[in-house]
């Protein structure tokens, strides 16, 4: 409990920090006067240009929402899939999110322009769903779903999807700079809009993973106590990959698909406050959240006005902490 206050304190901070910082820096004091200005009742009279509101609400406020919800399902859904795997290398996209999103993505760039803003979210969105969903198709034997036969086929389909994304985008022509651009991970074109669109989804998707926390704590003993113990293991199998893949594709439909955060952040809670879900899957959102604000400000500020995807910074950070834990697997082998 003590864990989860100083998190959400932790998030706080963070959230209000960065909003002053950018390229326009807006001192703490005004922050705090320009949002008490915006709540009935406080009195407080505008002294500043109305060009610092507009900064905080409409350019840094929503794209700082929409990096917390995203860091925040990414975070989460990577500890559900360690969860349901057992395996604390397992990430967000194991199961083919990341290709099927990444080939729904290109196909919307190669559409005509006036049709992008809408059609590449939201093929995005239904490339990663469909792709999970044929990868579950495909593992599934009778009533039952195999882990390890779930792993091999998103495997096989990620890379039969990945090659067709890779000839799309040698044909792409001119457009092939914002489609890396959106592979690698950016917040630059976030408006509130997004940020109402994927609401819902990352909520709804968290809640129910939160509350199959304690079914996901007795099958990490094994899946045969746990039905003995009266956990529909297929079921709470079923419900969490589904919910892990909704809040993924959520999260990468938007803002491209951004790496290591579904794996650090659930690691390096598990190893300082321990495996139990309880307590794993909410400390993880807040953590989530506070990293992925934290790596956006650091990805639009360090080489300003340069910005640098977002996912070049979570990758800078990621693969050091992911050699790490490869290292102490191979030692836990050995």
């Amino acid at each position: 409990v003590y864990a989860i206050a100083g998190l959400v304190s932790l998030l706080g901070v963070v959230v209000v920090v960065t909003l002053a910082i950018g390229s326009t820096h807006i001192p703490l004091a005004t922050l705090g006067n320009i949002l008490l200005a915006r709540l009935p009742f406080t009195g407080v009279e505008p002294t500043w240009a109305s060009s610092m509101e507009t900064i905080i609400f409409d350019i840094r406020l929503p794209r700082l929402l929409l990096a917390g919800l995203v860091g925040a399902s990414l975070a989460v859904a990577g500890a559900t899939y360690q969860g349901l795997f057992r395996n604390p290398l397992a990430d967000p996209y194991l199961i083919g999110v990341a290709q099927g999103a990444a080939l729904g993505a290109v196909t919307g760039f190669l559409l005509p322009v006036s049709w992008q803003a809408a059609s590449i979210p939201l093929l995005a969105f239904a490339g990663a769903l469909l792709a999970v969903a044929v990868v579950y198709s495909i593992a599934k034997v009778g009533k039952t779903l195999p882990m390890t036969t779930l792993i091999l086929a998103g495997v096989a389909l990620g890379a039969f999807l990945a090659a067709i994304t890779s000839y799309l985008m040698i044909a792409s022509g001119d457009k092939l700079h914002g489609i890396i651009s959106w592979l690698l991970g950016t917040f630059s074109l976030t408006s509130w809009w997004q940020v109402t669109m994927v609401i819902p989804y990352i909520s709804l998707g968290i809640v129910v993973i939160w509350l199959h926390a304690r079914p996901l704590n007795v099958m990490q003993l094994d899946e045969e106590q746990a039905q003995q113990l009266g956990i529909n293991v297929e079921r709470v199998k079923l419900i969490l990959l589904g919910a892990a893949t909704l809040i993924t594709a959520a999260a990468v439909c938007f803002c491209g698909i951004i790496g290591f955060v579904g794996i650090i952040i659930p690691h390096a809670v598990r190893l300082i406050w321990g495996p139990d879900h309880r307590f794993l899957l909410p400390l993880s959102t807040l953590a989530g959240a506070s990293f992925l604000i934290l790596a956006d400000t650091t990805a639009r500020t360090l080489l300003a006005p340069t910005e640098i995807p977002v996912g070049v910074i979570t990758a800078f950070l990621g693969a050091p902490f992911f050699l790490y834990l490869l290292r102490q697997k191979k030692r836990a082998i050995f």
